[in-house]
Protein backbone atom coordinates (compact mmCIF):
# COMPACT_ATOMS: atom_id res chain seq x y z
CA UNK A 1 0.00 0.00 0.00
CA UNK A 2 1.61 3.13 -1.19
CA UNK A 3 0.91 6.35 1.30
CA UNK A 4 -1.00 8.24 -1.05
CA UNK A 5 -3.72 5.59 -1.18
CA UNK A 6 -6.03 5.82 1.85
CA UNK A 7 -7.49 2.51 0.74
CA UNK A 8 -8.02 0.94 -2.76
CA UNK A 9 -10.13 3.61 -4.12
CA UNK A 10 -9.37 6.50 -2.33
CA UNK A 11 -6.26 8.86 -2.81
CA UNK A 12 -4.84 11.37 -0.59
CA UNK A 13 -3.38 14.90 -2.31
CA UNK A 14 -2.28 17.79 -0.36
CA UNK A 15 -5.05 16.94 2.84
CA UNK A 16 -7.86 16.17 0.04
CA UNK A 17 -9.12 12.99 -0.29
CA UNK A 18 -10.70 11.84 -3.26
CA UNK A 19 -12.38 8.59 -4.69
CA UNK A 20 -13.91 8.33 -7.62
CA UNK A 21 -17.45 7.25 -7.71
CA UNK A 22 -18.37 6.67 -11.27
CA UNK A 23 -15.62 5.75 -13.37
CA UNK A 24 -15.36 6.88 -16.98
CA UNK A 25 -15.21 3.48 -17.70
CA UNK A 26 -18.79 2.68 -16.71
CA UNK A 27 -20.46 5.70 -18.85
CA UNK A 28 -18.34 5.19 -22.34
CA UNK A 29 -16.19 8.62 -20.84
CA UNK A 30 -19.81 10.31 -20.76
CA UNK A 31 -18.85 11.56 -17.04
CA UNK A 32 -17.25 10.72 -14.21
CA UNK A 33 -17.76 11.61 -10.24
CA UNK A 34 -15.32 11.97 -7.93
CA UNK A 35 -16.39 12.04 -3.93
CA UNK A 36 -13.93 14.72 -2.68
CA UNK A 37 -13.36 15.64 1.35
CA UNK A 38 -11.44 19.11 1.51
CA UNK A 39 -10.35 20.18 4.85
CA UNK A 40 -11.15 23.88 6.31
CA UNK A 41 -9.02 26.42 4.47
CA UNK A 42 -8.19 23.57 1.05
CA UNK A 43 -8.34 24.98 -2.01
CA UNK A 44 -6.93 24.79 -5.59
CA UNK A 45 -5.40 27.70 -7.36
CA UNK A 46 -7.59 29.32 -10.18
CA UNK A 47 -7.70 27.65 -12.85
CA UNK A 48 -9.51 26.77 -16.24
CA UNK A 49 -10.88 23.49 -17.46
CA UNK A 50 -10.47 23.63 -21.06
CA UNK A 51 -12.50 20.08 -21.87
CA UNK A 52 -14.73 19.60 -19.60
CA UNK A 53 -17.95 21.08 -17.56
CA UNK A 54 -17.69 20.79 -13.59
CA UNK A 55 -20.45 20.58 -11.22
CA UNK A 56 -19.67 20.90 -7.67
CA UNK A 57 -22.37 19.03 -5.44
CA UNK A 58 -22.04 20.20 -1.72
CA UNK A 59 -22.67 17.82 0.67
CA UNK A 60 -21.27 18.70 4.32
CA UNK A 61 -19.29 22.48 4.71
CA UNK A 62 -19.48 25.68 3.03
CA UNK A 63 -17.51 26.27 -0.25
CA UNK A 64 -16.86 30.01 -1.47
CA UNK A 65 -16.45 29.45 -5.41
CA UNK A 66 -15.10 32.22 -7.33
CA UNK A 67 -15.88 31.98 -11.08
CA UNK A 68 -14.69 34.92 -13.28
CA UNK A 69 -14.92 37.29 -10.72
CA UNK A 70 -18.15 36.34 -9.18
CA UNK A 71 -18.11 34.88 -5.37
CA UNK A 72 -20.63 32.32 -4.42
CA UNK A 73 -21.20 30.46 -1.25
CA UNK A 74 -22.39 26.96 -1.71
CA UNK A 75 -23.69 24.69 1.31
CA UNK A 76 -25.34 21.61 1.76
CA UNK A 77 -27.92 20.63 -0.58
CA UNK A 78 -26.52 22.96 -3.06
CA UNK A 79 -24.93 22.88 -6.06
CA UNK A 80 -23.14 24.68 -8.49
CA UNK A 81 -21.72 24.66 -12.33
CA UNK A 82 -19.03 26.13 -13.78
CA UNK A 83 -19.04 25.64 -17.55
CA UNK A 84 -15.56 24.51 -19.65
CA UNK A 85 -13.28 27.41 -20.37
CA UNK A 86 -14.44 29.48 -17.26
CA UNK A 87 -11.29 30.51 -14.96
CA UNK A 88 -12.76 29.53 -11.31
CA UNK A 89 -10.94 27.88 -7.99
CA UNK A 90 -12.87 27.83 -4.69
CA UNK A 91 -12.16 27.50 -0.96
CA UNK A 92 -13.40 25.41 1.82
CA UNK A 93 -14.35 28.06 4.45
CA UNK A 94 -16.50 27.90 7.98
CA UNK A 95 -15.45 25.68 10.65
CA UNK A 96 -15.93 21.97 8.92
CA UNK A 97 -14.57 19.82 6.49
CA UNK A 98 -16.44 19.91 2.90
CA UNK A 99 -17.42 16.57 1.63
CA UNK A 100 -18.69 17.61 -2.25
CA UNK A 101 -19.36 15.60 -5.27
CA UNK A 102 -17.57 16.70 -8.62
CA UNK A 103 -19.30 15.68 -11.16
CA UNK A 104 -16.97 15.85 -14.75
CA UNK A 105 -18.57 15.62 -17.95
CA UNK A 106 -17.00 14.63 -20.50
CA UNK A 107 -15.39 12.08 -17.81
CA UNK A 108 -11.17 11.51 -17.72
CA UNK A 109 -10.14 14.57 -15.39
CA UNK A 110 -10.10 12.46 -12.02
CA UNK A 111 -6.62 10.65 -13.49
CA UNK A 112 -5.22 14.00 -12.51
CA UNK A 113 -5.69 13.53 -9.13
CA UNK A 114 -4.13 10.23 -9.21
CA UNK A 115 -1.25 11.35 -10.90
CA UNK A 116 -1.01 14.52 -8.33
CA UNK A 117 -1.21 11.60 -5.41
CA UNK A 118 0.75 9.14 -6.86
CA UNK A 119 3.88 12.08 -7.53
CA UNK A 120 3.27 13.52 -4.35
CA UNK A 121 3.33 16.89 -6.10
CA UNK A 122 3.18 20.26 -3.38
CA UNK A 123 1.54 23.58 -4.16
CA UNK A 124 3.02 25.73 -5.26
CA UNK A 125 6.99 23.89 -4.69
CA UNK A 126 6.20 21.67 -7.73
CA UNK A 127 4.38 23.68 -9.97
CA UNK A 128 6.35 23.36 -13.12
CA UNK A 129 5.63 19.30 -12.53
CA UNK A 130 1.94 20.21 -11.68
CA UNK A 131 1.43 22.22 -14.80
CA UNK A 132 3.24 19.92 -17.14
CA UNK A 133 0.58 17.07 -16.09
CA UNK A 134 -2.10 19.31 -15.85
CA UNK A 135 -1.81 19.85 -19.73
CA UNK A 136 -2.39 16.62 -20.37
CA UNK A 137 -5.64 16.89 -18.69
CA UNK A 138 -6.54 19.75 -20.80
CA UNK A 139 -6.12 22.44 -17.23
CA UNK A 140 -4.14 25.47 -16.95
CA UNK A 141 -3.69 27.22 -13.49
CA UNK A 142 -4.33 31.25 -14.60
CA UNK A 143 -3.96 32.69 -10.70
CA UNK A 144 -3.36 32.27 -7.02
CA UNK A 145 -5.53 30.20 -4.61
CA UNK A 146 -8.41 32.51 -3.01
CA UNK A 147 -7.15 34.13 0.49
Amino acid sequence: MHDHLVDDATLEWQGVRYKTILDPAETGGAMSIVDSLSPVGSGPPRHIHHAEDEVFVILTGVCKVWVEGVETRVGPGESIFIARGKEHTFKVIGDEPSRHLVVLTPGGFEGFFHAMATARYKIPEDMPGIEAVAAKYNLSFTGPPLD
